[in-house]
Formats: C-alpha cells, structure tokens, sequence
C-alpha cells in the first residue's frame, strides 16, 4: 500500500496557487482513478483505493503547509505504511522553472516547510518525493506572496500539464521504482 500526500492549504482562498500543486496533484489522481477523499481523520482528507495493481490512500494535510507532518505520521503509523519505501509526497518547489519536475528518491527539505516538518515528524528524510517547479520567486515579490499567488496566462497551461505529469509521475514510481521515474520525468517540462 502507497500513501500519496500532495502538500498545500486547505482554505478556498488558496486553491490553484502555486503553494497549492500537491493538492492540484491529489486531485487529478483523484478525477483519473475515482478515489474520492471521503475521509476525514488524522488532520488530514483522504481516499483509498487503487491505481493498477497498488492499494493506495490519496491525502490532503488539513493542517496547513508547515504542519504537513502532523497529518501525514499518524497516517503512515494507522495504515502501518513503511514511511522509507510507501510514501510519496508531492510538494512545490521555486527553485525549479515553471512546470519542471524533480523526483528523488529521499533528501533534503531544501527550505521548504512542509517538508521540513514531515521529515521532523518521521525522523528520516528517506521517503519519495516529487517536486513541482513554480518557478524562482522575482526580487520584488516577498517569498510568501509568491507561493501564495495564482498563476498567469501561460504558466497556467503550462501547470495544468505539469500537474498531469506529476500525477503521471507518482504512478510511475509505483509500477517501476524512483530510479524509472527519474529518467521519465525529471528536468524541462515536456
């Protein structure tokens, strides 16, 4: 069983900013396999069911971003998911240009809060990830306006299909392993 957690705020307000794309991911996983997030429990919205030959639990942290681990832990311990090999978490990233993905295989929170604090409540940093580029933060914009801002024109379409690939990603690191989903997905949008 894979627990799949796609980070970002649970308000209306927040939805479709760039903080917003492991939600975005969630629910075009959601749309495409139809696995509602019926579920409410451990601070968090989530669905099982299964995509190809995997039982899979799709999460959304109720918590908001910086607390994502106090959702995505009690999961991992309820379901007795193995943290290290079953979860894949999904999570923005400004480093990245718009639309490009970065899979690893564990890591570095890279300065992101959402990570950060799901690797505090682990106590390990080796879990799957999959990294959405939002694109670098402009010198006039303060870092929080930034990942809380909505995409513009062509960036817009360019997200909708990075969310797609994201999406297509996490079910590659299901079927044939992080190394498979590196060598598909990473790098330049398509």
């Amino acid at each position: 069983m894979f627990i799949i957690a796609g980070l970002g705020n649970p308000e209306k307000k927040y939805f479709g900013t760039r903080h917003n794309v492991g939600f975005d991911t969630i629910d075009a996983l959601s749309d495409k396999y139809n696995i509602g997030l019926t579920e409410t429990k451990f601070k968090a919205a989530f669905g099982k069911g299964r995509i190809g030959n995997n039982r899979v639990i799709l999460v959304k942290p109720l918590t908001y971003m910086n607390l994502s681990g106090e959702a995505i832990r009690p999961l991992c311990d309820y379901f007795k998911v193995d943290s290290a090999s079953e979860l894949i978490v999904i999570s923005d990233d400004v480093e990245l240009d718009v639309g490009n993905l970065r899979i690893r295989p564990k890591g570095s929170h890279g300065g992101h809060n959402g990570l950060k604090n799901i690797i505090a409540q682990l106590g390990h940093s080796d879990f799957s990830r999959v990294r959405v580029g939002v694109g670098k933060k402009p010198k006039e914009y303060d870092m929080v306006d930034w990942v809380l801002g909505h995409f513009q024109g062509e960036d817009a379409v360019t997200m909708k299909e990075s969310v797609s690939r994201a999406a297509d990603a996490v079910v590659e690191i299901m079927e044939n392993g992080v190394d498979s989903a590196m060598n598909k997905f990473n790098g330049k949008k398509e």
